[in-house]
């Protein structure tokens, strides 16, 4: 990902610094946990994406290594308490081969209802998909837009929706388009639905479909000793740029937030679950975060 060297250089700046930021607009979520997570194998960290099952608890997760981890959230009353892997294994190519390091740069998953597994590598500007999780890989055709973007600044973002559509963002505007291209994925290959408002420095990281439809996007800024998060929602129905803001973190609020996953819990609350990409540097951690969206806390307080 983009900016590693920046990080780096960074990092005794960086250490246990959280900032209040600037006044920020009034969020629409609340925020339930945060919870570092840590495995004891080498290729744990970098945690780039996460797909959570309905139940709020299956899930699978992938490094910026091609590392697949498939697993179970540990919950306590809803709270997340800790986290339970039952397998992990490095994904590789429809040869079955490994990728070489330079190039195993997987940023985006995402998860059809069939079970089919899309991965997006930055590193290639390639989005693979798998008809089953730890199975050989294939590669979906690209758009033209693909093969010109920065190979660090490009695929992040993939997201299915209820019909099991594929949809990507790419991290930075391409130079030839007006904002940030919503490309979806259907028979006819890749088309440009829509085009995202690029503001204020944030570039997106992960997207998700919510159980109301709408199309969540998750977005990071580097500030140089930490990072800033920002949440987005988009009706696609009546689409506006700008879209709709749910939540802007202070400098350092959270670690490196680069997974999203949108789901509804048993008392029909809408909680958006998050993981944190380390980088594989001891100065930052594997974090999982997770909160809820005010609106559906009445809605769920009336019914019950």
């Amino acid at each position: 990902m983009r900016k590693r060297l920046a990080i780096a250089l960074s990092a005794l700046a960086g250490l246990a610094l959280t900032f209040s930021g600037s006044a920020q607009p009034p969020s629409k979520l609340q925020h339930l946990i945060s919870l570092t997570w840590s495995e004891d194998f080498d290729a744990f960290g970098g945690l780039s994406a996460l797909e959570l099952a309905d139940n709020g608890r299956d899930f699978l997760a992938i490094s910026d290594r091609m590392h697949l981890m498939q697993g179970q959230l540990i919950r306590r009353d809803g709270q997340i308490t800790g986290v339970e892997l039952s397998r992990h294994q490095s994904l590789r190519d429809a040869k079955g081969n490994n990728l070489k390091a330079w190039n195993r740069d997987s940023e985006g998953l995402a998860l059809r209802p069939d079970g089919t597994l899309y991965v997006s590598l930055e590193s290639i500007n390639q989005i693979w998909h798998y008809p089953t999780a730890f199975g050989p890989a294939k590669a979906l055709p690209r758009h033209p837009d693909f093969r010109k973007m920065h190979r660090n600044a490009a695929l992040e973002a993939l997201a299915v929706d209820g019909r099991g559509r594929l949809y990507t963002v790419p991290e930075v505007r391409p130079k030839s388009r007006p904002g940030l291209p919503l490309y979806r994925y259907s028979s006819k290959g890749w088309q440009i639905l829509y085009y995202i408002d690029v503001q204020e420095g944030f570039d997106p990281v992960a997207a998700d479909f919510g159980p109301d439809g709408q199309f969540y996007l998750l977005e990071r800024k580097f500030g140089g000793i930490g990072f800033r998060s920002r949440l987005r929602r988009f009706d696609l129905g009546k689409f506006d740029p700008k879209g709709e803001h749910l939540l802007t973190t202070a400098l350092g609020q959270h670690d490196n937030l680069e997974g999203l996953s949108v789901w509804r819990d048993p008392q029909g609350q809408t909680r958006l679950t998050m993981v944190s990409d380390d980088n594989f540097k001891f100065f930052q951690r594997s974090e999982i975060v997770e909160y809820v969206l005010t609106e559906t806390l009445a809605k769920a307080a009336a019914t019950h």
